[in-house]
């Protein structure tokens, strides 16, 4: 019986306190290291961004193109709701 409890006492604290506080510290850690972006995500970011300024400026051009062609476009819309 003694044998079992010196066995099951180390166990039972080893279960208890050490590998809830390793898992712990392993995904605080590896958290910690993947907290930036990668080099592929920033590179599609910045693609991402030079997109949406170049739509950016197609609408701006459309609207001076309507603008022109159209006066009150903009307020015949507004008055269509």
């Amino acid at each position: 019986m003694s044998t079992m409890v010196f066995f099951f006492v180390p166990t039972v604290i080893f279960l208890a306190v050490v590998v809830p506080m390793w898992l712990i510290l392993h995904y605080w850690t590896r958290a910690r290291l993947n907290k930036g972006m990668s080099s592929d995500e920033r590179e599609q970011l910045e693609e991402t961004l030079a997109l949406a300024e170049r739509l950016e400026q197609r609408v701006q051009t459309l609207e001076t193109i309507l603008d022109s062609e159209h006066t009150g476009w903009r307020t015949r819309r507004d008055d269509d709701r």
